[in-house]
């Protein structure tokens, strides 16, 4: 059981590759916060369903991650119910795809707070107590749209670059506390956020992914515990690519 006795806070638990994580971190020992925005009744259910299965406490945590007060309300309760924070995975997130001539400012600072701000917030309320007790695992959720051209993407690939540059910089600092940070860049996805795009498009993500499929949630899972697990101890600082070969492809 590789994270007995650990406590896990996951953001965007409630569904896709947070639920997944969960589960997977749940499986394996740990007990789970799962953090929600809005979808209370899916993060419940995440949690009645690691209790089922691992008989192993979750218990749902709700906060809007671009909100810095809530965020330490959320760590300060999550640590109150649970205890210390020990593995944080950064995965809550939002597309939100506009055209380049249909892009506004207004969109742009939603979609930067959610994706980049949010989790520099949560990063920043966990940290400390990370620090004190010189231990902790941290997984920021980049994506490949950072490595890539996405005028229609512009803001989330943006953000999503961010991820992967605020984990580099943040992994000497914290380095010298035995706080490990990775960062996981997944392809195309088979979770809900695909329900958004047109069929028509999701064959050519297939189609144009070298393995010839997209990717599951659970694969995302796999890779993040790996990263949070004592298995990757000399690995910090990195951004593991996990998306079938499709990389730089349009």
């Amino acid at each position: 059981m590789r994270f007995q006795e650990k406590v896990a806070l996951v953001t965007g638990g409630s569904r896709g590759i947070g639920k997944e994580t969960a589960k997977k971190l749940a499986s394996e020992g740990a007990t789970v916060a799962v953090h929600y925005s809005h979808a209370v009744t899916k993060a419940e259910d995440v949690c009645a369903e690691i209790y089922d299965k691992y008989k192993q406490k979750a218990s749902p945590f709700q906060a809007d991650i671009s909100d810095r007060d809530a965020v330490n309300r959320m760590v300060a309760e999550v640590t109150r119910e649970l205890g210390p924070i020990e593995l944080l995975v950064n995965n809550a997130g939002d597309v939100g795809d506009m055209t380049f001539d249909e892009l506004t400012p207004e969109h742009w600072d939603r979609i930067i707070s959610i994706n980049l701000t949010g989790p520099f917030n949560v990063l920043w309320s966990v940290k400390d107590g990370m620090i004190k007790r010189k231990f902790g695992r941290i997984v920021n959720v980049s994506s490949i749209a950072a490595l890539a051209v996405r005028p229609d993407q512009l803001p989330y690939a943006a953000a999503k670059a961010g991820i992967i540059s605020l984990t580099k910089s943040c992994c000497r600092p914290l380095a010298k506390h035995n706080i490990r940070i990775n960062s996981v860049a997944p392809g195309a996805i088979d979770t809900d956020m695909l329900s958004e795009v047109s069929a028509e498009m999701v064959e050519q993500l297939r189609a144009t992914t070298p393995l010839g499929r997209l990717g599951e949630p659970h694969e995302m899972a796999d890779v993040i515990a790996y990263l949070l697990s004592e298995e990757s101890s000399y690995i910090t600082g990195a951004t593991i690519i996990a998306s079938g070969g499709r990389i730089l492809i349009p």
